[in-house]
């Protein structure tokens, strides 16, 4: 076998056997990644919906809150379930492969022993010599000559693969002990998980059972806040309807379709808008999205679904609210026992902002991205500061949390 040769078996020996390690490691980066996430958003939520007394809140949005907290904290446990779980079977994975590499070591080191032995019996000169010289020809010299150089260059490539294999096997040591770190970090985290969340349950027992005897009451709450929901929908497809045929007519054309027709200024800016899907920033400053886009089941009563056409974000009193991009305030409005919305055109895309206490801009106005156009309304009845936050693209409505960036 040549040097060369060698090299390339070992190689390839090692980085087969490293392949699965690398696989693991890389999800296990993934579900690290998802639980900070996820760590930072229960900071986030105490911050900014534990930080009243109870008496401040109204017991429906208290246990909403309450929740919504189990909720995130219960993917928490999953997640960090997920990595220990994978840290035991990369912990296996290790050990098996500490234990070939052992076997592979002793084996390279009795067939290295083996070798200096034989080479110490004829390391003399003239041995060597000796058994150039008893050749019968100087074919078979030849021969005997190469049988010597190659056996002192195994000897030398058996030394090497010792040395590998010893640092492989080290450095395999080194990684099962911090492995092993990792594991316990986790197990303990999640024990402390799992009490915060049971005390959160107690609590959202109580709080449950305190308002048994009013359940007719929140029901009747529940469904009068779906209704209004729903009119929040219809009036906003009714606004969006009005600024598509109001920018058609300005632009002199027609649209069968009921969608946006685009100048080559509103193209370019649809198209900066859409090149930003994933990284545009949060309309406020600090939040959490409390209400999720789509179809979802009530935070207080399971059984009653709820169809949200943007995302909630709850947020500080007094939050100021930013514009995610450039674009025009296509149109300002107020509904009836309602507060105000803004709409904010960005080509064929739009940006929607409800439930503010405060307007700094107007119809017409052209908004830079990051400029503050509003202030989310605080209520006093509920103690929530919630902005009712939607992207559309003409009338289709699109999930917000696709658009954000990640805080």
């Amino acid at each position: 076998m040549t040097k060369n040769r060698f090299y390339i078996i070992l190689v390839i020996g090692l980085l087969m056997s490293s392949f699965s390690l690398f696989a693991q490691s890389d999800k296990q980066k993934e579900l690290e990644a998802q639980r900070q996430q996820k760590l930072r958003e229960i900071k986030q939520i105490n911050a900014l919906l534990f930080t009243k007394k109870k008496e401040e809140k109204s017991a429906i949005t208290l246990i909403e809150d309450i929740n919504y907290k189990v909720n995130v904290r219960k993917n928490l446990i999953r997640i960090t379930n997920e990595q220990a779980n994978l840290l035991t079977r990369e912990i296996n994975t290790n050990q098996q492969e500490i234990t070939s590499l052992r076997t592979q070591l002793q084996e390279l080191k009795d067939d290295y022993s083996a070798m200096v032995v034989k080479s110490y019996k004829s390391k003399s000169e003239q041995s060597k010599v000796m058994f150039l010289l008893s050749s019968s020809n100087f074919q078979q010299a030849y021969k005997r000559l190469q049988y010597i150089r190659q056996y002192r260059d195994y000897q030398k490539e058996q030394g090497e693969a010792i040395k590998l294999k010893t640092k492989e096997l080290q450095e395999l040591n080194i990684q099962l002990s911090k492995q092993k770190e990792d594991k316990q970090k986790l197990v303990e985290e999640n024990r402390i998980a799992k009490r915060e969340l049971e005390g959160e349950l107690k609590q959202r027992e109580v709080l449950m059972a305190s308002i048994k005897s009013d359940m007719g009451k929140f029901a009747s709450q529940i469904k009068q806040k779906k209704q209004e929901a729903d009119q929040l929908d219809k009036e906003i497809d009714r606004l969006i309807a009005e600024a598509i045929a109001a920018s058609n007519k300005e632009v002199g054309k027609k649209s069968s379709t009921g969608k946006f027709v685009l100048t080559p200024e509103a193209k370019k800016l649809a198209s900066s808008f859409a090149a930003n899907k994933g990284k545009l920033g949060w309309p406020v400053t600090r939040g959490v999205i409390k209400g999720k886009f789509g179809k979802t089941r009530s935070l207080t009563d399971s059984s009653v679904e709820v169809n949200h056409s943007g995302v909630k974000i709850a947020t500080e009193k007094n939050a100021e609210v930013r514009a995610v991009f450039n674009g025009v305030v296509s149109s300002i409005h107020v509904m009836k026992r309602g507060n105000p919305t803004i709409l904010i055109r960005h080509g064929d895309y739009l940006t929607i902002y409800h439930n503010l206490g405060k307007l700094y801009v107007k119809k017409g106005d052209k908004i830079t991205t990051g400029q503050v156009i509003g202030e989310v309304f605080s209520n006093k009845i509920t103690g929530e500061t919630l902005l009712d936050f939607r992207i559309y693209k003409n009338d289709i409505k699109l999930n917000p949390e696709s658009w954000l960036a990640r805080q």
